[in-house]
């Protein structure tokens, strides 16, 4: 059974800085697609950004010039550097898996529980 736990997530000012963390339960960071994704209150799941097993990214638009997701295979580890943060980039932050589909869909097979981001303006 797969298991994702965010962490990383706080309260920040506008124009700040925070690092998501994502720790996997077993060794799918380098073989599957990873993932992470965003649910505003009020709003739909987004796609944020996901890497493929063989380091691949791609980003929303609106945040692939403030945002980097990354990983560290040996780790388990997935990581999203966010940068230059808005009051609109508050939401609670998921991470995901998935081992045949790498985007930012959300048809992904297992997702963490999330790690809160709030950013005051």
């Amino acid at each position: 059974q797969v298991q994702l736990v965010e962490s990383g997530g706080g309260s920040v000012q506008a124009g700040g800085s925070l690092r998501l963390s994502c720790a996997a339960s077993t060794n799918i960071i380098s073989t599957y697609c990873m993932g992470w994704f965003r649910q505003a209150p009020g709003k739909e799941r987004e796609g944020v950004a996901s890497i493929s097993s063989d380091g691949r990214t791609s980003y929303a638009d609106t945040m692939k010039d403030r945002f980097a997701i990354s990983k560290d295979n040996a780790k388990n580890n997935l990581y999203l550097q966010m940068n230059s943060l808005k009051p609109e980039d508050t939401a609670v932050y998921y991470c995901a898996a998935d081992l045949h589909f790498c985007g930012l869909g959300l048809g992904m097979d297992y997702w963490g529980r999330g790690t809160l981001v709030t950013i005051s303006s």
